[in-house]
């Protein structure tokens, strides 16, 4: 086996290797016929993982091997050809674009189509067009735009068939040089493509498109709807039907049990656009706030719309507060959403859950602050339970000694869900000289009031809201108040604490309260038998 082959077979092998390094190398081997040269650039293949940078190395070489640039130029590699250009401008001390139109006008026209063909990819790749690209070759610059305009036919027919190519790489490389040659969006550019191809060949370029969405954070549906015309039905209907096995695709994903599954499914979802509208619609309703704010990004993309323009009209549109929550939580994610979050708190037509979910949610804007929660405080004075509520937890993000007298105020409230916005933001605040007026809520008419009374305990109890805890976790009829209750002695310990636990463990007749009530134990350095 030469040494030769013997490399060529580890670069099929490696990991690093595969098609491209081995193409490179095959044509690193075809151009350069000085040994030597040969051994020493077409490492390069290997240690650059590039197909191009043997041809570039070339410049440097003396004397320089004319003849490995020449053989390059008429390579089938379009990168090869671009790269033996930009080798030979250096070589001369010419711009790029110069050297590339005296290539393009130097043969006869009946043969300048890979000429034409390079100028158009080497363009593009520029993010330009052929005419603009050229511009910059001085004097021949326009006889080669001439050229290329010459030969437009063959080089969108030579681009067209790459999109169909094997290699993913190379059908989205030609996707975005079609597009850029025919100034045209991509969308567009598939949709043309596919005229006079079977069906079977749909999949190639259904999935180049959307991984130029994927790329450019965009979806395939808004583009093919955006572009498309009455007679392109029957084709944009074929690409439909592909993404739409793709969307069943997902379906398990969507609904798997595991949040972090269904988040990643949901943003897969984004890709679709208006194809996906009746799933992003269902993920907004999900428990997961996360899937819920990524289903309303998802549905503002696919409408051609900002998340705060698609928020605010969905507010406006009205609804309950399961409704218009993950509105709310969208609004968060902007930059500024202090100013929206405020508005939709201020806003008598809006229901007033609504507009308690809202001040709930100021906290989370970069811009909160004490200087802004002044606008909350009215709200500690209205007369709907859910105000007072929200302007509650909103003070928890900005604190000051008006926070924590209103906080002391609420927890006589009259109704439950302000009592318990009190006792949670005061935990949250680490409000510990109101552990006494909480300790006395475990015995509260109201559930939810005494689960949130134990809950704070966790935080903020002293040895002396053991014996209530102990009381609480014995008594209370509600499997989640008692839960609450374990963990919260499980933090405070002490003899009662060990007494009530243990007792739980072995004979709470709720499964989940003797768990809790174990691992508590644990924590204590007991382990319960």
């Amino acid at each position: 086996m030469t040494p030769a082959f013997l490399l060529l077979a580890l670069l099929s092998a490696a990991p690093r290797g595969g098609a491209g390094a081995t193409d490179c190398w095959m044509a690193c081997q075809r151009h350069i016929q000085d040994a030597s040269l040969r051994a020493r650039l077409c490492q390069l293949c290997i240690t650059q993982a590039g197909s191009e940078e043997w041809v570039l190395a070339l410049a440097q070489a003396r004397p320089v091997p004319h003849r490995a640039l020449r053989s390059a130029l008429t390579d089938e590699d379009w990168r090869i050809r671009w790269a033996a250009v930009r080798a030979g401008a250096r070589v001369r001390g010419v711009s790029e674009p110069r050297a590339l139109a005296e290539w393009v006008t130097g043969g006869q026209a009946a043969a300048d189509l890979p000429a034409c063909i390079t100028a158009v990819r080497a363009a593009a790749e520029a993010g330009r067009t052929p005419s603009a690209f050229l511009q910059e070759a001085g004097d021949k610059g326009a006889a080669a735009v001439a050229r290329v305009r010459a030969r437009r036919a063959a080089i969108r027919e030579a681009l067209e068939v790459e999109l169909y190519a094997e290699s993913l790489g190379a059908r989205q490389r030609a996707l975005s040089h079609l597009a850029t040659f025919r100034e045209l969006p991509p969308a567009r550019v598939v949709i043309d493509s596919m005229e006079g191809r079977p069906e079977s060949a749909d999949a190639a370029v259904a999935e180049a498109l959307r991984e130029h969405a994927a790329q450019n954070n965009l979806s395939v549906g808004r583009m093919l709807v955006e572009v498309a015309q009455p007679a392109d039905q029957e084709r944009v209907n074929r690409l439909f039907a592909i993404y739409s096995q793709e969307l069943q695709a997902l379906q398990p994903q969507l609904a798997s049990g595991d949040p972090i599954q269904r988040r990643i499914a949901t943003y897969s979802l984004h890709l679709y656009g208006p194809l996906a509208q009746r799933e992003l619609e269902r993920a907004l309703q999900d428990p997961d706030v996360a899937v819920r704010r990524s289903a309303a990004r998802g549905l503002a993309q696919a409408e051609g719309l900002t998340l705060l323009q698609l928020a605010g009209r969905r507010l406006r549109a009205g609804g309950d507060v399961a409704v218009q929550r993950p509105w709310l939580e969208a609004l968060v994610l902007e930059k500024e959403c202090l100013a929206p979050l405020l508005a939709v708190a201020e806003d008598p037509s809006q229901p007033v859950s609504v507009r308690g979910e809202a001040l709930t949610l100021l906290p989370e804007c970069n811009e909160w602050g004490s200087e802004r929660a002044r606008r909350v405080l009215p709200f500690l004075r209205a007369a709907q339970p859910p105000l007072r509520a929200g302007a509650l937890r909103a003070l928890a993000g900005a604190w000051s000694e008006t926070a924590s007298e209103a906080l002391r105020v609420a927890l006589e409230d009259p109704a439950p869900e302000v009592v318990v916005a009190a006792v949670d933001t005061a935990a949250l605040r680490g409000q510990k000289g109101l552990a006494d007026p909480i300790a006395a809520l475990l015995v509260a008419e109201e559930r939810a009031v005494r689960q949130a009374a134990a809950r704070a305990l966790e935080r903020l109890g002293k040895p002396r809201h053991v014996k209530a805890l102990s009381d609480c976790l014995q008594k209370d009829p509600v499997p989640a108040v008692r839960v609450a209750a374990a963990q919260a002695l499980g933090m405070l310990g002490g003899p009662f604490a060990i007494s009530a636990l243990s007792e739980a463990a072995q004979k709470d007749r709720d499964s989940h309260v003797q768990h809790v009530s174990r691992e508590a134990l644990k924590r204590l350095g007991f382990a319960h038998r």
